[in-house]
């Protein structure tokens, strides 16, 4: 499996957790011509999330994903949620807020099987 479409499989996790918690999500993968955000969701009472969602398997380098969430791409992220907010001004007026999600995978008994996933730790109002 390719690190891309282990980050695939992790949001599609993630975003049914989402789900679950009373998120409605709006956009996954939306991209500007700047970057990319992995999972926009709306929860009436909280607002909007702009969630980066980083996969990792065992014994990652960079604390489950955490240390990739950079200065540099902090920005990026606020710019191409600025880009949404102004692709969808409906939503512009409500509170929003970062969230990181880090998932851990663990490779499967059988290859033919998907990995197993589990949401190591998920980060509301992770950076502003």
């Amino acid at each position: 499996m390719t690190s891309a479409q282990l980050g695939q499989l992790a949001e599609n996790f993630v975003a049914d957790w989402l789900q679950q918690q009373s998120w409605q999500i709006l956009a996954r993968r939306w991209r500007s011509r700047r970057g990319e955000l992995d999972l926009v969701a709306l929860h009436r009472g909280l607002g909007v999330a702009f969630v980066e969602v980083k996969a990792r398997s065992r014994g990652s380098w960079d604390a489950e994903g955490l240390l990739a969430i950079t200065p540099a791409k902090q920005a990026k992220l606020l710019f191409t949620a600025q880009m949404f907010l102004a692709a969808h001004p409906q939503l512009a007026q409500l509170p929003c807020r970062f969230d990181v999600a880090l998932v851990s995978s663990r490779p499967a008994n059988q290859p033919s099987l998907l990995p197993h996933l589990r949401l190591q730790h998920y980060l509301i109002g992770a950076f502003e």
